[in-house]
């Protein structure tokens, strides 16, 4: 089945890109992959405290992961599916688009700070859009959620 491939995060325009995603697949007939990652920053201590922080961060995506999937499955009828990697945000991006060729579109939101897109999508759309696999779609953060459903 093609699908929808959204990274996870804890900003807020991951909700509008998940929110974007979830109306599309139901609307499409496919389906959802969410994206956790850890960071290597997160676990770079002692090798026990490492392995403890990478565990708890596992948890932390596992935990988001059921609320975002319960809504999901409420709100749209589309059960997504979760994959975690652990390494630098762009290049796990990238190495999960090679590996699963069922994933179709690629969905970023984009930051609302003033500051730019955010960090991820100014990695993937302005140094490696040309490589990429499957298209980019960017969900602004600001967008609504009422323009988002208009839009789907």
């Amino acid at each position: 089945m093609r699908k929808f491939l959204v990274v996870m995060d804890d900003s807020p325009e991951f909700l509008n890109a998940l929110r974007f995603a979830a109306i599309r697949a139901k609307k499409t007939g496919t389906g959802v992959e969410i994206l956790g990652i850890i960071a290597p920053e997160e676990f770079q201590h002692w090798i026990g405290v490492g392995e403890t922080m990478r565990a708890e961060a596992r948890e932390r995506i596992e935990e988001h992961f059921k609320v975002f999937s319960k809504w999901m499955i409420d709100k749209e009828g589309v059960e997504p599916e979760l994959v975690i990697r652990e390494g630098e945000k762009a290049e796990q991006v990238i190495a999960q688009l090679q590996e699963d060729k069922d994933v179709a579109i690629l969905i970023l939101g984009a930051g609302t700070t003033g500051s730019g897109p955010g960090p991820l999508v100014n990695q993937l759309v302005a140094k490696s859009s040309g490589d990429m696999p499957v298209p980019i779609t960017i969900v602004p953060g600001s967008m609504s959620k009422e323009a988002i459903i208009a839009v789907s």
